[in-house]
């Protein structure tokens, strides 16, 4: 297999796994909800209450469509007679996907972070003792979402390869 093969395959995958992980972490993280009793009081646990929580899932959401148009658009110009200027495009369509995704995922770490341990100078105390199973959870989303932002990483790390290796025959 060529080399351009290669590269070409490794980013259909790289693609492939960035909409698995963020469809991953988007259901993860819709799914996680816990009820308890505490001192005779119920108390409902669920992603909805936050607000970085919800952005999470939109940001999961909005880098799968994108990811997924991604795909068509690698698939078009892997034919002979594409515009190599398209990958310029390429590159910023996966900058913005990955900086939407990890600015969804900070947002929920920070407040997974203050569920998870508090935070004693504004007087937030932890609540994951109380729901465990809710927050592990949205740790577990939070992670799956970072694994995606690795793949997106890699994905722009190698649309920039692309756009540097493409040899344009117009100065732009």
């Amino acid at each position: 297999m060529s080399r351009k093969k290669g590269l070409y395959f490794a980013e259909l995958a790289l693609r492939v796994l960035v909409i698995a992980f963020s469809v991953a972490g988007a259901v993860t993280m819709l799914t996680s909800n816990e009820t308890v009793s505490l001192f005779g009081i119920t108390v409902n646990a669920t992603y909805t209450y936050s607000s970085s929580f919800r952005y999470k899932v939109v940001a999961d959401s909005v880098t799968c469509g994108l990811t997924l148009l991604s795909v068509f658009t690698v698939i078009s110009l892997n034919r002979p007679k594409s515009n190599p200027q398209n990958y310029f495009y390429l590159l910023l369509h996966d900058m913005v996907s990955l900086v939407v995704l990890v600015s969804g995922c900070s947002a929920a770490t920070a407040i997974g972070f203050v569920g998870r341990f508090g935070q004693s100078e504004t007087g937030w105390i932890p609540i994951c003792d109380q729901v465990e199973r809710f927050c592990d959870k949205v740790m577990a989303s939070i992670v799956i979402s970072f694994v995606a932002v690795i793949c997106l990483f890699l994905q722009t790390l190698m649309s920039a390869y692309k756009l540097k290796s493409q040899s344009f025959s117009d100065p732009i």
